[in-house]
């Protein structure tokens, strides 16, 4: 398995790896994020969306569960989707509101509390490890297919 680890001193240091990230996004490409409440899940999506040319305000989909953002990567419109699974009583929720078929081809999921779905959701290619620490955070990013393989190859990024 192809991983890659960081220390993120800083909020700065977060965007920079959204960044980096945005870089290497692929459509089909499903994204977990792990870590406790302030581990900088939504701070690391929300820099991600918007170098990858989202706009607008990226905001948390605590309360609604997914928000999907339009993006142009590689010249290509491709829906962006941010999960949020904190508030899901169950896997089968996941099922019932009909989020499995957001995960596809065309689409990018991003998914905080991906623990929330098991065992319904789709497989991951990145697993992203947030912990507090010290005053930044540790990162470690995780290859768990050929396209998140890809993915860390052409990640560029110095912390």
């Amino acid at each position: 398995m192809q991983h890659f680890t960081a220390y993120l001193a800083n909020d700065d240091a977060t965007a920079a790896l959204g960044a980096a990230l945005a870089r290497v996004l692929a459509p089909g490409l499903v994204i977990y994020l792990h870590g406790d409440l302030g581990a900088g899940k939504t701070a690391l999506t929300r820099a991600m969306l918007q170098a990858a040319g989202h706009a607008g305000k990226v905001k948390s989909p605590t309360y609604t569960l997914s928000e999907p953002y339009q993006l142009n990567i590689g010249g290509r419109p491709v829906t962006a989707i941010h999960f949020d699974l904190y508030r899901m009583g169950s896997a089968e929720e996941f099922l019932d509101a009909g989020f499995r078929e957001e995960f596809n081809q065309d689409n990018i999921c991003i998914v905080e509390w991906p623990e929330k779905g098991h065992p319904v959701l789709p497989p991951p290619d990145l697993d992203v490890f947030l912990s507090v620490a010290g005053e930044g955070r540790e990162v470690e990013l995780q290859a768990l297919s050929h396209l998140g393989s890809l993915c860390l190859d052409r990640l560029a990024f110095v912390p």
